[in-house]
C-alpha cells in the first residue's frame, strides 16, 4: 500500500527543487495554476474534485496525491470523492477503476491525519 502522506512530502520537496532548477517554466506553471484555481463560477472544492477526476482518468498517482489532499483541505467529503471517482471510471474505463482505488486510499490516509 502506498504511503500517500509520505508521497506528498517527498513530491513537495522535489517540486521545490524543480522550481529552483527550472524557475522560469515553473513560475509560468504556477501562474497558470493560480488562474485556473481563482474563484469564479466554481469554488476551490469543485475545482479540486474536477482535478481529481482528471487525475484518475489520466492515471497520475502523483496528481492524485495532491488533488485528494487539496479537495479534502477544501472540505470535500468521502461521498463527493466517491461520486467524482464514479465519473472518472465512467470516462476512463477499467484502468480508472484501479486508480480510483488509489484515490480512496489516499483520501483515507489524509482524512485520518486531519482528524487528529
Amino acid at each position: 500500500m502506498e504511503n500517500w502522506l509520505e508521497n506528498y512530502k517527498q513530491l513537495s520537496g522535489k517540486l521545490r527543487s524543480l522550481r529552483g532548477d527550472a524557475s522560469e517554466i515553473m513560475a509560468a506553471f504556477s501562474k497558470m495554476t493560480q488562474a485556473a484555481l481563482a474563484k469564479k463560477s466554481l469554488d476551490a472544492k469543485s475545482k479540486e474534485l474536477i482535478a481529481l477526476g482528471i487525475s484518475v482518468a489520466v492515471r497520475c498517482d502523483d496528481c492524485i496525491t495532491f488533488h485528494v489532499k487539496a479537495a479534502l483541505d477544501n472540505g470535500a467529503t468521502k461521498d463527493e470523492i466517491v461520486e467524482v471517482l464514479g465519473m472518472a471510471i465512467y470516462m476512463g474505463a477499467g484502468p480508472s477503476v484501479m486508480f480510483a482505488s488509489h484515490a480512496l486510499d489516499a483520501f483515507s490516509q489524509f482524512e485520518a491525519t486531519k482528524e487528529k
